[in-house]
């Protein structure tokens, strides 16, 4: 599905924080190849700023790669992928009383009161196709890029919550 957005700082941001969390961005040539892919022709200049003003850092992988790494919205830093993903099982294993998808959407039930944290846990892990979350009261609205990526995601969440019953 065609992504329509607007070429605007705030917007190439956003794309940065995306692309920086979906995977490994080595350099900055690499992020402004992805960044023209999506529409978002960026000057040298205008990037390395962009990337001072994300607070973006190299950090090293496991496999030892250095890649950009944002502070997410807890101030953990997207590199640490073991980090964001602790946390969305844990509210998955916490919070996640179902999960159940209608084509590109998912619909996850939480305890009364709940919806929230964990939305903002799906939304700071910024799981691939993933498009937006909305969260009510004890109901989260997902939003994914197409049917296959809701069920994916589905699938994905719901083994995390899994994994915590049966310990």
């Amino acid at each position: 599905m065609a992504e329509t957005g607007l070429d605007t700082k705030t917007a190439r941001h956003d794309a940065i924080l995306e692309l920086v969390s979906a995977g490994p961005v080595t350099s900055q040539g690499q992020l402004r190849e992805l960044l023209s892919e999506r529409g978002f022709e960026t000057a040298q200049a205008t990037l390395s700023r962009d990337l001072a003003e994300l607070q973006a850092v190299k950090v090293k992988t496991s496999s030892g790669a250095s890649v950009y790494s944002v502070p997410d919205v807890n101030g953990v830093h997207t590199g640490s992928t073991l980090e964001g993903n602790a946390r969305l099982a844990r509210w998955c294993q916490d919070l996640l009383v179902s999960a159940q998808e209608a084509q590109n959407l998912l619909v996850l039930r939480t305890p009364s009161g709940a919806a929230n944290l964990l939305g903002s846990a799906v939304d700071t892990s910024r799981l691939p196709g993933v498009l937006g979350t909305i969260a009510g009261d004890d109901t989260i609205l997902l939003i994914c890029d197409d049917d296959e990526r809701a069920r994916q995601t589905r699938d994905l969440l719901t083994k995390l919550a899994e994994r915590g019953s049966s310990s």
